[in-house]
């Protein structure tokens, strides 16, 4: 179990869990409850800690990288020491060190995406250098690559303190061997040259994807960064830019005078190339060989071919040509005067003279006057159109002895970079003279368009805005997120600010907003509309469409049916929508009856005399109670309203006199 996880350190940082663990210090995720949030805390090593000297000079370090501030630099927010422990409180990085994105990459990036890159390190370096505080590890695993594309340099200083302000190879700089300068190796003097130097063995490594030098041992690998210089990058991968090339091989030169003189003076040639790729620097590999010392009076840098390679490196470069001397001037060595001998000498003179104009004349004659005489001879201009640049400027084949090509302006186009668009003159067109200029124009490759940040943008204005710019954004990936709103951005790539061609792929990752809670979808059917609706609030959903149908078998402000179904695993705050019954359709409903009256004769008592009291019910519903003469009528009429059959029933005086049955389903005299 780890002593420190759950600890409260300062009763202020809590140690959550382990992050890593490095040469001198353990990493823990941590958060700050003064602050509410999240942090990375860097303990150093218990065995460390016991060197009091170490200790001292640990925090004096971390507190001066305290003082830095940068986007490309891991914030340091709290330095403490105490009895116990010596710890640095810094950003909590959302990312991956840039070795581990190499990894993911297959070792090599683009060349844009590395620029992108070594631009932001070399920001860095240039801010911490300008407050007096060197690196000394600068190499992938300390340069984190965040979520959103950006770059931050961590560990500033703290290689300082490792070594203990020696320069010597120490066990901590044989870790890092691959990344090291020359003087570093050789335990000499050290500044921020030597910080640039291992930027650009981290630049070679992205544009190749392999290492400079490499070695069964440390030392091995130290002993090459002294001695040996290696392959350039174009060596590896033709398609490398030169200007980038020159770049890198200069912040590698061995002797550091060679080097970039300050951060500041790269990060100027890397904008200068980022604005445009065919700049020439003019560096040559051969300034920056190991032998390679200042010489004002060399005129002329001539490369020495490499003698047999192996692996990445090549042999050492020889040594520079000496300058010439003038050669000494010696009195004793001039001859005496000839003395005055024979005639025929000068007979001789005089007949190699008039022989010398006789041959002058002679040319003059067959160059010059029998032109006069004759058309000038014309030749046709070749077409170089379609061609690549570096194909036909040296093409004696095509060009011939009459004419030589000019590169002229660099536009962009379509056709592949360097390729020649425009000549002047045209092909086939006829010239004289001994030497014509042919002026090309040549193609720079599409027009690079920068990537912009689409970070919390709306996917379908993300989306919209690629298309617009003439990029191809792909299907989304979506993940569930507690910041970002749902269906807006979370991360993208390539990143903002890398040089895209159109037509790229742009990869987005959109939000699904916060991960809901899930469960099974209950039953509603034959709820009231009420009921299910209350149902629908307890379960933390939302109300969704309510339609109404009817429906023979479900009474009228009941639910039919349900979506979700019954069954079916939702989330809190997905819709729900409901089916309420209207009752049967009437449509489907048979025609009421149509009322009937008819009217019967209930007969009076054959022996009833004087009044008798007549009282007729109808279905059981009276109709008639009345008292009548019996001597005046033999029948009594009785008028019966309804459908269907009806009975009638009749009382004289109180006693049942009959019944009969009366069919109101057809009228009378039907």
């Amino acid at each position: 179990m780890d002593p420190y996880i759950g600890k409260l350190l300062d009763n202020r940082y809590e140690i959550l869990e382990p992050v890593g663990t490095g040469g001198m210090a353990r990493v823990y995720k941590a958060r700050c409850h003064r602050l509410n949030r999240l942090v990375a805390i860097k303990i150093l090593r218990e065995d460390l800690a016991q060197d009091a000297e170490f200790r001292r000079r640990f925090h004096d370090e971390s507190q001066a990288v305290a003082m830095l501030s940068h986007p490309n630099i891991v914030a340091v927010y709290d330095v403490s020491r105490s009895s116990e422990l010596e710890y640095i409180v810094m950003e909590l990085i959302d990312g991956i060190n840039l070795k581990q994105y190499m990894q993911k990459k297959g070792n090599k990036l683009n060349w844009r995406e590395a620029l992108y890159f070594i631009t932001q390190i070399t920001k860095a370096l240039g801010h911490a250098h300008s407050r007096g505080i060197i690196h000394r590890d600068i190499k992938p695993h300390n340069i984190m690559v965040l979520r959103d594309g950006s770059v931050k340099v961590a560990d500033f200083g703290i290689a300082r303190v490792a070594s203990g302000g020696h320069s010597t190879l120490t066990q901590e700089a044989l870790g890092s061997v691959h990344y090291i300068s020359p003087e570093q190796a050789r335990g000499s003097h050290i500044d921020e040259r030597s910080d640039l130097y291992s930027a650009g063995v981290v630049l070679y490594e992205m544009i190749t994807g392999r290492l400079p030098f490499e070695g069964d041992t440390p030392v091995a690998v130290a002993i090459q960064h002294i001695n040996s210089i290696p392959l350039s990058p174009r060596e590896i991968d033709p398609t490398i830019p030169e200007a980038l090339e020159a770049i890198t091989m200069k912040a590698m030169a061995p002797n550091p005078n060679n080097r970039y003189s300050s951060a500041d003076e790269m990060l100027a040639d890397l904008e200068e190339f980022r604005k445009n790729p065919d700049v020439n620097f003019e560096y040559h590999v051969s300034d920056f060989s190991p032998e390679a010392e200042l010489d004002e009076d060399r005129t002329q840098v001539r490369p020495i071919a490499p003698s047999h390679r192996s692996g990445t490196q090549r042999a050492s470069y020889s040594a520079p040509r000496e300058t010439r001397r003038e050669r000494e001037y010696h009195p004793e060595e001039e001859e005496e005067p000839a003395r005055r001998g024979p005639m025929w000498p000068v007979i001789l003179a005089v007949a190699g003279v008039l022989l010398f104009v006789g041959l002058v004349f002679f040319f003059l004659w067959n160059s010059v006057f029998s032109g006069l005489l004759e058309p000038p001879e014309t030749y046709s201009v070749p077409k170089l159109v379609g061609k690549m640049y570096e194909d036909v400027k040296d093409d004696t084949a095509l060009l011939g002895e009459h004419f030589t090509v000019v590169l002229g302006d660099t536009v962009a186009d379509d056709s592949e970079p360097g390729t020649i668009i425009k000549q002047d003159p045209e092909d086939g067109k006829k010239v004289t003279g001994e030497l014509t200029e042919i002026t090309i124009t040549i193609s720079g490759g599409q027009e690079m368009i920068e990537m912009i940040d689409l970070t919390n943008m709306d996917f379908q204005t993300a989306y919209n805005t690629l298309v617009e710019m003439g990029l191809k954004p792909l299907t989304p990936e979506y993940e569930f997120d507690d910041k970002v709103e749902e269906n807006h951005v979370i991360s993208y790539t390539p990143m903002k600010g890398v040089p895209l061609s159109p037509g790229d792929e742009v990869q987005m990752v959109v939000s699904k907003g916060p991960e809901k809670k899930t469960f099974v979808m209950p039953s509603l059917v034959d709820m009231t509309l009420e009921l299910a609706q209350t149902n629908i609030d307890n379960c933390n959903l939302s109300h969704g469409r309510v339609q109404e149908a009817y429906d023979d078998t479900v009474p009228e402000g009941k639910v039919i049916s349900q979506y979700p179904t019954e069954g079916t695993e939702v989330a809190e705050g997905d819709e729900v929508n409901l089916i309420v019954s209207k009752g049967p359709d009437p449509s489907t409903l048979p025609p009421e009856p149509t009322e009937v009256t008819k009217t019967i004769y209930v007969p009076m008592p054959g022996d009833a005399e004087g009044l008798v009291n007549v009282r007729v019910l109808v279905d059981g519903e009276e109709v008639l109670n009345q008292a009548l003469d019996a001597t005046m009528s033999a029948q009594v009429p009785v008028t019966v309203t309804g459908t269907g059959v009806k009975t009638v029933t009749y009382y004289f005086d109180g006693e049942y006199g009959g019944s009969m049955t009366v069919d109101l389903t057809q009228a009378d005299g039907t």
